[in-house]
Order: structure tokens, then C-alpha cells, then sequence
């Protein structure tokens, strides 16, 4: 068997191997050369060891993973795959084969090793699969249900529209498919960025698969074999983006302890014996964590059980029943005495069906045609994607993929109690597929083909302004579409400087930032210092809107695990539904305009003296935010590139880091995300872009957002920076006589 291996100008590895098998072992076994380091955080995250060698701040994770069961959900899939398909399984196995032989070799030239003592590990077979479910397991923002149930308790059912938004944890993407009718060259062209949290090194790993079954280029995850969600090959091509679908659910469930152990209480009246185990959490520098698993017929609690406190009764509309919040006591019935203990229970499909998807990927890679993709997502699971695809021969293919279940509108929206009927699954639903118009389709986690399967989406801002910058031209080129990727126009922007426009009587410095705002161009360029005055008011009035009273209950938020609290924080939830607070026709009592002009006249001051007027905003302005009075924020930022930086995630943070200026935010098209009201600096944004030409794969183009060799000063390691901040891609290279032989072994 020969194994060669390629790189081209870039660093990016091109992989020939004689068959499929040896070519797994290749992948796993460069991407542990590159990535040792990254593959290595990733399986312990999988693992829920991670804190044994990352410390304290690893905690909260490894015991979210160690209660959602992770590794045994992985597990139980690969196990389920041998079974089913028998060929995956042994591909896997020899992508987990070249892991582990390059993992030292990988290691040795990596620093983080040395630094935390780290010794690799051996991969199993489960890992990728563990290394996926990782990944993925809050893309559907199940946390989100708990912060609908805070605001309906607090605020009534009309406080779920008002704060319908992608909240700050989950991820999106941008994704347009051109048919040949609306090419230069009469063949179609896909281009887009996936939006994800931006990760040093990088989330995703450019790289080439080839054999003689296929050759196919793109974005594969590292530590998972294949390319599975942005790929070309050759003759087709396929992108995906988020599907914003709902198909993860949290039980309430009635727990009681016997000398027998844990019980739950199902909907038909009975209690059902829980598993129950205790597993330790080993933690670098300070004693270890011991956690308590339970998992009922539903699911893993990913809460501690806690006593139930009562705070009233609220209808299920499905049930049937009024449902006592936190006791789960039913109206007009005397609380049993054993039922004060309540937790909650995740159920999502792969715990359900043993089944990640992983047998969508072999068929991905040889797939010839439109057809062969489509028929190679019908085996798709995880998450739930929308899919773009094109062929040379003019197909085109606009369809959502995934497993979502069947289940009452309590368990897609809220808190599901379990001992009631009414909540089981009910089987999965059949996926949608959407249409090409004019000879476009356009997904930015907007409301499209997959509405019927989510409950939040994406505003349309991103996809309304695609679909207008395509329609300003009839035909488009490879190389026209990166000024797309790049486009900031902010149409949010709008409810606030409305607002802001009605405003008459203000002072002097006041009314210049008015007019400033008022004459802007509404585009976030990092050089704008308009962009950086409505980033300022913006920030202002965000912050007063999550200090008043009517808020008030929501400012602390209830008692659950920390890893959960990034969705359950009031003023990332008031910055992200912003406009829909400012435009709503009543706001629970709140005076906007007043509002709006004591903040307008706090930016203002703020950009006269420099410094912050410290107002007291009350609670719930968010942690890490001093609103003391006198606060001294030092010189005010003079454009937005100034406080708009990228800030992304590292297993060992580096506290001297000072990110470069970005353009963009949260609603334009080039979407760096930052949370208005807490920080202007941006965690989430393109984790790559690209641009796949039909016509010919030679003409495509890509970036990722550092480099394509995960090890610090390496010449690869951000060789790609400069390129991504610029909004340029790189050419995609498939002749392998303009690549460098890097090496060639024979097995």
C-alpha cells in the first residue's frame, strides 16, 4: 500500500493512498502530525477529562459531558455502526490507526504538551465519534428552553416572540447556490462561511482525499475522517448551513430515592427505576469532582437532583392539566410527599437511536452527482443541517438534513414534564426540500425550507441582504463572490435609529452624535467611527433596557449548571433581541424614548470626555461590567475596529493576546459576533469561507481564519490571517505537479 503525501503553497495536505482504507489512516494520521494538540483537547472534552489537564475553568464542561453521557452515547453509536455497516466502522478504525501513529510525532513539535504535561493518549475507535457528538451537542440550543420558561414565568407567553433570536450560543452560517443560468461560466458556483465560534487552531482543516474511488477537496473536522460538510469533488460539490432545528428536549422529571435506588415517575402513573452511578472528575491543581449520573427512561439528567419549590401553577396546553412550576403538581391534587425532588432530562436523537450519521460519509466522498448527495444525506443525523449542492452537469439540490423528531409543541418550545402524557416521540419527521428562485437559493438560518422543524431562527437580515447584493448583477464569477463574504451593511440597525431620529430637545453633544448617526452609512467597516458611535449607543441603551425594573426578575438567573448560563443571561438576551424590543408596541411599561435619550446623551458624554459616566444601571447588566460611578473606560474608541477584536477560544487561554480589528457584526453578512452591552469584542464569526466553481475546481477559492498547521510558529500556523481579515481567499490547488512531494511511504 502507498501512502504520498502532498502540500501546497499553504501548508494544506493532499493525501493519495490505493484505496479508501489506507487513505483514512493517512488523514488521521497527518491531521495528528498538524493538530495533536487540537485532537488531543478534543478527546478528553469528549471524554469529560479535560480538566485534568486544563484545571478548574475545564470543570463546568467535563461535568456537563460526564451527565449528558457523551462518551457512552458515542460508544453505543459506534457499536451500532459495526452492526449496521460494517464498512464505516473499519474505515473509522483505520482513520483512529493513523491518529495514533502520528500523535507523538505530533505531540513532540507541539508546546501546549510540555506546558500542561500532557501525555498523548491512545484513540479508540469511538473517539471521532465522540469528537462529533462534542461538537454538535448544543447546536440546537436546547439550553434555550429554559430561558423561554424563566420569561414566560416572569413575563407571559409574550415575552417569547419579543426575545425570539439565535441567542448567543448557537451557531449559523451563511450559504448561496447560483445555478448555471446566473454563472459567467453556465455552471453553478456555491459559496459561504460557516459561523461558529472561532477556535485557535481552527475548527475546521482544509485538506485533499485521494484514491481511486475519488478525489475530493474541502473543510473536514479534525479528528473525524472524510469531509463531510463543505466539500468538492470534482464533478460535485456540496455546503452546508444550520438548519435551526428543534430536536433536542428537556424533561421535567419527578424523581423520588428509595432504598432501592432512583425512581422516576412516568406518565403512565408509574415509577420507573433510574441508572444511577457516580463517576469522579479529575481536576489539575485542587481536589477532585465526584458527579452523580442519572438517566431515566427520557434521558441523562443534566441537573443535579433539587428540592422543588413551588411558585405557582401554569397551564400545559397539551396535557390537559394545570402543571406546577418547579413542584410539577397538578392542580386540584394533594403533592405526594416523595415527589419534592425534581432534575432534568436531555433527549436528543443519537442517545435514541445510536445513530450520529457517520454512514452519510463514505457515500459523500464517492458521490459523482446530485443525486448520489442527496441520497448520501437521507443517512445524515447530526446536527440538522440545511444542504446546497451542484454538478457539472447542471443538477442542483436545496433540501434540509437531519433527524428531527415528532412531539407535542410543549417539548419544541418549553420544560416537557415527564409524568404526564402527551410528551413520548413520535417517530421522526420526513425532511424538507426547497427550491431555487431566479436560479438562487440563499440560507442564513433564516426561516426557509426547514420552518416547519425549528422554533427560533435567524432575523433575515444576512439572507435578505445575500439575495439583494446577487440580484444587483445577472451572472456572477468565482472571483466576484468574495465581496458577499465581506459585505457589513447593517440593516438591524434600523429600530434603533428610528428611535433615535424622533428624538427633539436634546443637548448640543447629544444632537451631534444624533446627526453623526443619522448621516451614517449603516456599515460596521473596523475603520468606521460611525459604526463605532452606534456600537456605543447601542451598548448604552442595551444596558438600560436589562436594568430596569420590568427585567428585574430575569437579571439572576435561576440555579442551573454554568454551563448553561450563557443562554439564561439577561443582557445578551436584550442585546440580541434588540430591535424587537425597540419596535414592539408595548414594552411591559418601559418609556423607549426616554430610554433611548438618556442613553444618547450618555454616549454622547462619553465621547466628549473619554470616560464612561458610570450610570447605575441596577443588576443584570451581565457580568464582568463595572457600572459604578466614575468608571474610567479610558480614551473613547475613535472607530470600531478599535473595541471590535477577535477574541478566540484557546484550551490554554494566552492573557496577553490583543486580537486584530474586524469588521462586521452579529446581523450583517460578514457576521463577527460580539455581545452588545457586555463586550465589543467577538468570539464567533466565518470559521471559514469558500467559494466551489463547477466549471472547474481549479478556480475555487477558500480561507480559514489562521492556518492550516495547528502549532505556534510553525509557517503554516497563521500564515491564512492576514488573507481572512482582508475578506481574500486563496486559490484551491488540485494539479498535483504545482504541489510539493512532502513524503511517500509504502506499506
Amino acid at each position: 500500500m502507498t501512502i504520498t503525501t502532498y502540500r501546497d503553497a499553504w501548508g494544506v495536505p493532499h493525501l493519495r493512498a490505493t484505496d479508501t482504507r489506507e487513505l483514512a489512516r493517512a488523514q488521521g494520521r497527518v491531521t495528528a502530525r498538524d493538530r495533536a494538540w487540537q485532537l488531543e483537547v478534543e478527546r478528553h472534552r469528549a471524554q469529560g477529562t479535560s480538566a485534568s489537564f486544563l484545571g478548574s475553568p475545564a470543570v463546568p464542561w467535563d461535568v456537563f459531558a460526564r451527565r449528558a453521557r457523551l462518551a457512552d452515547t458515542a460508544r453505543r453509536c459506534f457499536e451500532a455502526l459495526e452492526g449496521r455497516d460494517p464498512e464505516t466502522a473499519d474505515w473509522v478504525r483505520a482513520y483512529v490507526t493513523g491518529v495514533n501513529e502520528g500523535l507523538a510525532a505530533g505531540a513532540a513539535r507541539t508546546p501546549e504538551f510540555a506546558r500542561t504535561g500532557l501525555t498523548p493518549g491512545t484513540w479508540e475507535p469511538w473517539h471521532p465519534l465522540g469528537v462529533w457528538l462534542t461538537a454538535h451537542i448544543l447546536f440546537a440550543g436546547f439550553p434555550a428552553k429554559l430561558w423561554r420558561e424563566e420569561a414566560i414565568r416572569h413575563l407571559g407567553e409574550d415575552a417569547v416572540p419579543l426575545f425570539a433570536t439565535d441567542g448567543p450560543g448557537t451557531s449559523g452560517s451563511n450559504g448561496w447556490l447560483l445555478a448555471g443560468s446566473r454563472t459567467t461560466t453556465g455552471h453553478a458556483l456555491l459559496a459561504g462561511d460557516p459561523h461558529r465560534f472561532i477556535e485557535a487552531p481552527g475548527v475546521y482543516q482544509q485538506i485533499r482525499l485521494s484514491c481511486p474511488e475519488f478525489d475530493v477537496i474541502g473543510l473536514a473536522v479534525p479528528g473525524v475522517p472524510g469531509i463531510a460538510h463543505f466539500a468538492h469533488a470534482g464533478t460535485v460539490a456540496w455546503s452546508i448551513t444550520n438548519a435551526m432545528a428543534d430536536y433536542q428536549d428537556l424533561y421535567r422529571e419527578r424523581l423520588r430515592f428509595t432504598e432501592a435506588g432512583v425512581e422516576a415517575l412516568g406518565p403512565d402513573g408509574g415509577w420507573r427505576r433510574a441508572e444511577r452511578h457516580t463517576e469522579t472528575v479529575e481536576v489539575a491543581g485542587r481536589e477532585p469532582v465526584r458527579v452523580e449520573l442519572i438517566e431515566t427512561d427520557r434521558g441523562p439528567l443534566i441537573t443535579p437532583p433539587t428540592p422543588a419549590a413551588p411558585h405557582g401553577a401554569e397551564p400545559d396546553p397539551e396535557a390537559g392539566a394545570e402543571v406546577g412550576v418547579g413542584t410539577g403538581a397538578e392542580t386540584g391534587a394533594e403533592p405526594d410527599p416523595e415527589t419534592g425532588v425534581e432534575a432534568l432530562a436531555l433527549r436528543y436523537p443519537p442517545r435514541v437511536t445510536a445513530d450520529l450519521g457517520f454512514g452519510a460519509l463514505l457515500p459523500l466522498l464517492r458521490a459523482r452527482r446530485v443525486a448520489d448527495v442527496d441520497r448520501a444525506f437521507d443517512l445524515w443525523a447530526e446536527p440538522v443541517n440545511v444542504v446546497h449542492a451542484a454538478d457539472t452537469a447542471g443538477g442542483t439540490l436545496h433540501r434540509v438534513a437531519g433527524r428531527v423528531p415528532v412531539r407535542s409543541r410543549t417539548n419544541r418550545t418549553r420544560l416537557a414534564p415527564a409524568w404526564l402524557p402527551g410528551h413520548a416521540w413520535q417517530g421522526w419527521h420526513e425532511m424538507p426540500y426547497g427550491d431555487l428562485t431566479d436560479g438562487v437559493a440563499v440560507m442564513a438560518n433564516q426561516r426557509g425550507p426547514a420552518a416547519p422543524l425549528g422554533v427560533e431562527f435567524a432575523p433575515p437580515h444576512r439572507a435578505d441582504r445575500i439575495r439583494a447584493l446577487l440580484g444587483e448583477r445577472p451572472t456572477w464569477s468565482a472571483a466576484d463572490l468574495s465581496a458577499i463574504h465581506t459585505d457589513t451593511h447593517l440593516a438591524s440597525a434600523a429600530p434603533l435609529l428610528d428611535r433615535l431620529a424622533a428624538l427633539d430637545g436634546l443637548t448640543p453633544r447629544a444632537g451631534g452624535l444624533r446627526d453623526l448617526l443619522l448621516a451614517w452609512d449603516r456599515r460596521m467597516d473596523a475603520d468606521s467611527t460611525g459604526a463605532a458611535a452606534y456600537a456605543a449607543l447601542r451598548t448604552a441603551v442595551v444596558r438600560r433596557l436589562a436594568a430596569h425594573p420590568a427585567f428585574a426578575a430575569l437579571a439572576e438567573p435561576p440555579g442551573h449548571p454554568e454551563i448553561l448560563l450563557p443562554w439564561l443571561a439577561l443582557t445578551p438576551r436584550v442585546a440580541f433581541a434588540l430591535e424587537h424590543l425597540l419596535r414592539a408596541e408595548e414594552l411591559y411599561g418601559i418609556d423607549r424614548p426616554a430610554l433611548v435619550r438618556a442613553a444618547v446623551e450618555e454616549a454622547a458624554a462619553e465621547r466628549t470626555t473619554g470616560t464612561d459616566p458610570g450610570t447605575d444601571l441596577g443588576p443584570g447588566t451581565g457580568p464582568g461590567i463595572d457600572t459604578g460611578p466614575g468608571t474610567d473606560t479610558g480614551p473613547r474608541a475613535a472607530t470600531w475596529g478599535d473595541t471590535h477584536r477577535l477574541a478566540p477560544w484557546r484550551a490554554l487561554p494566552e492573557p496577553s493576546y490583543e486580537g486584530p480589528a474586524l469588521s462586521g457584526d452579529h446581523d450583517c453578512v460578514l457576521c463577527t459576533s460580539a455581545v452588545p452591552g457586555l463586550t465589543d469584542l467577538s468570539a464567533r464569526g466565518p470559521a471559514a469561507r469558500y467559494v466551489w466553481d463547477l466549471a472547474d475546481r481549479d478556480n475555487s477559492r477558500w480561507v480559514v481564519p489562521f492556518g492550516a498547521d495547528g502549532v505556534p510558529g510553525a509557517p503554516h500556523h497563521t500564515d491564512q490571517l492576514a488573507l481572512w481579515l482582508r475578506g481574500e481567499l486563496t486559490p484551491v490547488v488540485t494539479d498535483w505537479d504545482r504541489l510539493e512531494l512532502v513524503e511517500e511511504t509504502d506499506d
